[in-house]
């Protein structure tokens, strides 16, 4: 059973980089033909897709993040993480890590807020 779990900082400073980390057990991260994406959703509002890696290591992103975001992964340990930078108050959100095929599978979320 593919489980996913999200951690990092629950508080980032606006202008820092926001950096999450997705750690995945029950399946590889490197299995055909997985992608494995980053979701979020701010208080209020609606699911926005931010990007993906897929089982082959490459990178697909959002085009209003792009400039700001970046995936990447350790197989090693089966993670993938999210680091989105330059935020401001408006990425405050509950941050999602997705199986994004297949049955998708998602992480509990967690809850990131930008704020001095």
């Amino acid at each position: 059973q593919v489980q996913l779990q999200e951690s990092g900082p629950g508080l980032v400073k606006p202008s820092q980089t926001l950096s999450l980390t997705c750690t995945v057990s029950g399946g590889s991260i490197t299995m055909n033909y997985y992608y494995w994406s980053w979701i979020r959703q701010p208080p209020g509002k609606g699911l926005e897709w931010m990007g993906a890696i897929t089982y082959s290591g490459s990178t697909y992103y959002s085009p209003s993040l792009k400039s700001r975001t970046s995936i990447s992964r350790d197989t090693s340990k089966n993670q993938f993480t999210l680091q989105l930078s330059s935020v401001t108050p408006e990425d405050t959100a509950v941050y999602y890590c997705v199986r994004q095929s297949g049955p998708w599978i998602w992480g509990q979320g967690t809850l990131v807020t930008v704020s001095s």
